[in-house]
């Protein structure tokens, strides 16, 4: 079937608007693929996917607007605050009298940023200079294109974020050049944003970005609204943060969430849902510590301990998410993914950070 052929046969608008967003992620595959570490092939290697398994299709509310020919999309959050997406990484920009504040340079957007300001700055009559950008945290897949935007910018991050910077010597994400430690409120261009550290979640230095003018609240790496959390709870570094953190963002006054990932802006009905997805799995984890025999893995596996555990803890984990797994399937974008790796990392955290299951020899 050809590509024409396809889009006629698109009948809804939610099929055309998958179709679009599928042919531009296809497109987008080498620039998603450096971002994960991947290297990008000059010619594409075939691949056997035979044996791949299936997973369950999409929810349609977990898909965002389809990009456009250069694969990105622009949107309008609320008044002068502008959100930009590839359909997997997300930025904001908010235009201002005296420049446009750039929230994040995912590398996967690129020059893509500039279009989009460029875009936004043209059909409004405002400047498309961007003159600050403020920093969520120190990763190179939020800040990996700081870097296009000169030495003439003043970034903005935590004090941490600009040591872990100095450590990684990167040239791609410029250390901030303004820090604040606990609390920071930035008047730009006669323009309010609130930037506060209130403890570790994904890492040391992920920060609460409140726009309490526009009603948006950007936490990056926390909830990724319409899905479940990525690999191993979203690589959290600090678990019982990251399980706080939800609670946190909702004590905020907000109407739209700026999750850093995915293709869509996020609700506070999508973070109390992500919240309780995180419950339930604390409930089953804890459930698993309680009623998962280990006795028959050790007696099978002897003296190869690292097998009896390894298999031990995948029943554990199997037991906690498959419930889940079943609840949030066509909820939450991926439930038959991911939610294993994360119910293993909720499980060692409840053994190790907290304490539940440790056993004390008689």
């Amino acid at each position: 079937m050809s590509v024409l052929d396809s889009l006629g046969s698109l009948g809804s608008p939610t099929d055309r608007r998958s179709f679009l967003a599928r042919s531009a992620k296809a497109a987008a595959v080498p620039a998603l693929a450096a971002a994960l570490g991947g290297s990008v092939l000059a010619q594409p290697a075939s691949a056997d996917t035979t044996g791949l398994p299936d997973y369950a299709p999409i929810p349609p509310s977990a898909l965002g607007p389809a990009v456009n020919a250069q694969g990105y999309y622009v949107g309008r959050v609320e008044r002068n605050l502008y959100w930009v997406t590839d359909g997997t990484y997300q930025a904001a920009f908010l235009t201002t009298s005296d420049g446009v504040v750039l929230f994040d340079a995912p590398p996967t957007i690129g020059h893509n940023l500039q279009r989009a300001i460029d875009e936004v700055a043209s059909a409004n009559g405002v400047s498309n200079q961007v003159t600050h950008i403020v920093y969520s945290h120190h990763h190179a897949d939020h800040l990996g294109g700081s870097f296009l935007f000169g030495n003439d910018v003043e970034r903005i991050g935590h004090v941490e974020t600009r040591a872990l910077l100095l450590r990684d010597n990167d040239p791609s994400r410029p250390v901030p050049d303004t820090t604040f430690t606990d609390r920071k409120t930035l008047h730009i261009g006669g323009e309010r944003i609130e930037l506060a550290h209130l403890g570790t979640n994904h890492t040391p230095d992920n920060i609460y970005i409140h726009f309490p003018d526009h009603g948006t609240l950007m936490l990056v790496d926390i909830n990724l609204p319409g899905w479940v959390p990525f690999d191993s709870f979203n690589l959290n570094e600090d678990v019982p943060g990251s399980i706080a953190a939800p609670a946190t963002a909702l004590s905020y006054p907000w109407t739209h969430h700026i999750g850093g990932h995915m293709g869509r802006l996020g609700t506070r009905e999508d973070m109390a849902i992500y919240q309780q997805y995180v419950a339930d799995l604390l409930v089953g984890v804890k459930a698993a510590l309680a009623n998962v025999d280990p006795t028959p893995y050790f007696a099978k596996y002897g003296d190869n301990e690292w097998a009896a555990v390894k298999e031990y803890q995948a029943a554990q984990t199997k037991y906690a998410a498959d419930p889940v797994i079943k609840k949030y399937t066509g909820v939450l974008a991926a439930a038959d993914v991911y939610t294993e790796s994360t119910a293993f990392v909720l499980l060692e955290s409840v053994r190790l950070d907290l304490g539940i299951g440790s056993q004390v020899h008689a």
